[in-house]
């Protein structure tokens, strides 16, 4: 049990963390910048390398907007990864050596999820706690978990909302790009277009 109650604080402060990172980004302006945190021109997000010259821009500025967040907020040490055009067609193994992971436990994704049996005056993300929609940001090596998502919204609304009205689905890509401004396969949960709640379906403590 005591073990439980520490994962729910260290999930608490790093949920609590992403909010800030989120909240930055509508207070904030920010300027594009050629550079990475250490002073040197770093590969644009995401972007992969049979991309048009207008595309790598718009990844470039992706990559100097989401720098500016994370470095407001004390984040020093993180990089930008240019991958190939075929990076999802290849194994874990070949994924993880083109970003320099420590393991292919370490690769995450990040994806929208909606509540398909949310009351109807559920709609929006204002309810961090009961919300129509959610990231939820999972190991690639992991099957997630809708049942474990369903059991924790429902004990973190104090099981004042029925556990019937919690059913977390894939939403379509289209609700995706709308809700994050990330296309397919690039979303990330920093510097969302709507402050959406984000769980991790795994911790390393």
């Amino acid at each position: 049990m005591e073990a439980w109650d520490e994962l729910e604080r260290v999930q608490s402060r790093v949920l609590e963390r992403i909010s800030n990172l989120e909240l930055a980004l509508l207070d904030r302006s920010f300027c594009p910048s050629p550079f990475s945190v250490s002073g040197q021109p770093s590969p644009s997000l995401a972007v992969a390398d049979s991309d048009s010259a207008s595309g790598s821009g718009a990844g470039a500025g992706t990559e100097a907007r989401l720098s500016a967040i994370l470095r407001s907020n004390g984040v020093a040490d993180f990089a930008f990864k240019r991958v190939p055009g075929d990076y999802y067609d290849r194994s874990y193994e070949e994924r993880r050596r083109i970003l320099g992971a420590h393991s292919i436990d370490h690769l995450c994704k990040s994806i929208v999820m909606v509540n398909t049996q949310a009351p109807s005056t559920v709609i929006d993300c204002k309810d961090r706690n009961n919300s129509k929609y959610y990231v939820v940001v999972v190991q690639y090596t992991a099957r997630l978990n809708a049942e474990a998502l369903k059991n924790y919204l429902y004990a973190l609304n104090d099981g004042k909302v029925p556990k019937k009205k919690f059913n977390l689905r894939l939403a379509p890509e289209e609700t995706s790009l709308m809700l994050t401004g990330f296309e397919h396969n690039a979303v990330t949960c920093i510097g969302m277009k709507t402050e959406i709640p984000v769980l991790t379906a795994y911790l390393w403590l």
